[in-house]
């Protein structure tokens, strides 16, 4: 019989460890998405956009319905206001609460700032244009914001908006050029100092706390306080045939009267003859 032919033996399998390069592509490619993701977030506005959307929707329905007692009584005043007048709701609570003004303002500048840096706003390079384009973006829109809060509320609370806005602003531009926000506007000849990417990196957690937290307890937070979001006017008011001095809010302008909402009757009123009362408050904070 022939001899059977000896099979060679297979080596044994082993567990393969994987290869170093695989491991460090892998994490690469997962941290590529994640900056992918952030920059996609900031070329929509994100979840800052949303909420400061719905901030500025809700707040101004907020205020009405608690100062005049909701239900008939808020939707007589935004019939009385009539939509062209709508806005007057914000912009009255934004111009007589310094606090709320400001975050609004510094949130504002930083959200829209975000936008346009993710679709390649921010210069790269170290060329005396490039500064400058980029000085431009970061100093001129806070020292704008920084200026109108001056206007409305005093140098220190304009001072403090305009710090507060270039600091956000500064922060985006940083994360960007870095490659922190992604690979398509790393300016690779950047290298800032340790101390302001630490900077940079809190300046996203700032800004989250601003956006979701401070500002819309201090929308809420003013809209419940009990104060009207415009001038409280002593008028004199015809009823049929007698006159009498009653306290109006003011919703609009007609002629030489007003049409404001009746704190005495409650209901739209026209009235003449007006004087500011002195006071904006109507009724007890929500928390008294």
């Amino acid at each position: 019989m022939p001899d059977h032919e000896q099979q060679p033996q297979r080596p044994q399998r082993q567990h393969e460890k994987p290869d170093q390069d695989t491991v460090r592509d892998s994490h690469q490619d997962r941290e590529d998405h994640e900056l992918a993701r952030a920059q996609a977030v900031d070329s929509k506005g994100g979840p800052g956009h949303t909420l400061l959307m719905a901030v500025v929707l809700a707040v101004p329905c907020v205020k009405v319905a608690y100062t005049v007692g909701g239900g008939a009584n808020a939707r007589d005043v935004f019939v009385g206001m009539e939509p062209s007048n709508w806005p007057d709701v914000l912009l009255g609570m934004v111009l007589t609460e310094p606090a709320l003004g400001c975050v609004l303002g510094v949130v504002v500048s930083r959200v829209v700032f975000a936008l346009f840096a993710a679709r390649g706003s921010v210069p790269k390079g170290s060329r005396p244009a490039d500064r400058a384009r980029r000085v431009a973006l970061t100093v001129v829109n806070p020292v704008a914001v920084g200026a109108i809060a001056t206007c409305f509320y005093g140098f220190l609370w304009g001072l403090a908006t305009g710090l507060a806005a270039f600091a956000l602003r500064e922060g985006v531009v940083v994360e960007y050029r870095t490659g922190r926000r992604g690979k398509r506007h790393h300016d690779s000849g950047y290298r800032p100092a340790g101390w302001l990417r630490g900077a940079a990196a809190a300046e996203q957690w700032v800004a989250a706390a601003l956006t979701v937290l401070v500002l819309p307890l201090l929308a809420f937070g003013y809209a419940l306080d009990g104060r009207a979001w415009t001038s409280v006017l002593e008028c004199r008011v015809q009823n049929g045939t007698e006159t009498s001095a009653q306290r109006l809010i003011e919703l609009g302008r007609k002629g030489n009267g007003v049409v404001g909402w009746n704190l005495d009757t409650e209901e739209v009123s026209n009235g003449a003859g007006c004087e500011d009362s002195g006071s904006m408050r109507v009724r007890a904070a929500w928390w008294d």
